[in-house]
């Protein structure tokens, strides 16, 4: 059985072993994403005063007095010197909370950068065409990184165990080069990273295929969604392609004319709802009758647990409607927790760190694993070529 496991173990890791590596690397570098790009949006703009802030209704008028239309979206800090951010689309600017003036833009390079390193993550920087199959590609590799860690962890098991054994996967050795080095190193990163991994690449597994999301929902006793384009018969496999490799979809942006009267109620409705926020994004309305929405996080962005999602009337400001994760089935929680524990997030920056760590063990872990294949096909046609001499010989 572990013969099996063995040859199984190394041939998906022949076959899969590139684009786990690729994805290994981008995951390594896509870590701090967030926290990268704020230092880098933040770091040149002009200091904040220490003034009170303004009402966001104010903030929001010289916003459109200074671009001649609203943003999407405005988000504030609890921190006293942060500034506003102001969303249009994808273009990021900032504002000072306690004049109201503009004090430059985000960082575009660090953010078409992120934005290849996920493109290469996601579907190996495929063009827009071709995405459907690389998204497969990359699916199927997360798979089969799942059994390779898996079965990984069965075959590092010593088949005696003592000292000399169990130090022998769980510490790194000195002096040792080839083939002797790659194995030591490939089974102490593995033995330290495999429960990270698990869940990392479980996570994964679960965002790339529907049937996988849906096995999450069956297994914790919750109703399964109904996807989108269900109800019309023979267009729902190939609207969920469509949608699987299209970036998210634009928020529509405000009336221009909108009225804004009202708002510095809602937001201060919505800050009271958790007295220790971090962060508050309202999202305005796209329409004079649509409802405000607040998105209040006590955590970081990446902590759903940490974070309430509230949408006011805005005549009345009165709750329309009202999602936390505690509100959620159990089915949907297990999903979310999965999403967000693929990257570490869930946990916050030690989180992160950990799924970072992990992230560059598994580049390893493919590297010396391919390096190691290599060598026992090389070992085995020498072996070959030295038996096929040796036949020759007796012939002679």
């Amino acid at each position: 059985m572990r013969k099996v496991f063995l040859w199984l173990h190394l041939s998906a890791g022949v076959i899969a072993g590139l684009v786990i590596f690729i994805m290994s690397v981008t995951g390594v570098l896509l870590t701090y994403e967030k926290q990268m790009i704020a230092w880098f949006d933040q770091r040149n703009l002009p200091a904040i005063g220490t003034a009170p802030r303004l009402p966001v209704e104010t903030l929001l008028e010289k916003a459109r007095e200074s671009r001649g239309k609203l943003p999407t979206a405005i988000t504030m800090q609890s921190a006293p010197a942060a500034p506003a951010q102001l969303a249009y689309g994808r273009e990021v600017l900032y504002l000072d909370p306690t004049t109201g003036s503009l004090l430059g833009a985000g960082n575009l390079q660090m953010r078409a950068f992120f934005r290849g390193v996920t493109d290469w993550h996601r579907w190996l920087a495929a063009s827009e065409e071709s995405r459907p199959a690389a998204r497969a590609v990359t699916g199927y590799a997360n798979l089969a990184f799942l059994f390779i860690v898996l079965s990984g962890a069965y075959l590092w098991l010593p088949r005696v165990w003592s000292k000399a054994s169990v130090r022998a996967i769980t510490l790194f050795r000195g002096g040792l080069s080839g083939k002797a080095r790659d194995f030591n190193w490939h089974n102490v990163i593995g033995v330290w990273c495999v429960l990270p991994l698990v869940f990392i690449v479980a996570g994964a597994t679960v965002i790339s295929f529907p049937w996988a999301s849906n096995l999450v929902y069956t297994m914790m006793g919750s109703p399964v969604p109904a996807a989108p384009s269900e109800t019309k018969a023979g267009a729902g496999k190939k609207e969920r392609k469509k949608s699987e490799t299209k970036q998210a979809p634009a928020i529509p942006a405000p009336p221009d004319g909108l009225v804004l009267a009202g708002m510095n109620t809602t937001w201060d409705k919505a800050a009271s709802e958790i007295p220790n926020w971090r962060t508050i994004s309202m999202r305005l309305p796209v329409s004079e009758t649509g409802p405000v929405t607040f998105q209040i996080d006590e955590g970081y962005a990446g902590q759903p647990q940490k974070r309430l999602t509230i949408a006011y009337d805005r005549e009345t400001a009165e709750v329309k409607s009202r999602e936390s994760f505690a509100g959620l089935n159990a089915g949907r929680q297990a999903r979310t927790w999965l999403r967000f524990v693929h990257t570490g997030e869930f946990y916050g920056l030690p989180g992160q760190t950990i799924a970072g760590i992990a992230s560059a063990g598994a580049a390893v872990l493919a590297f010396t694993g391919i390096a190691l294949s290599i060598r026992r096909f090389a070992a085995w046609r020498s072996r070959r070529s030295r038996a096929q001499e040796a036949i020759s010989d007796l012939v002679a």
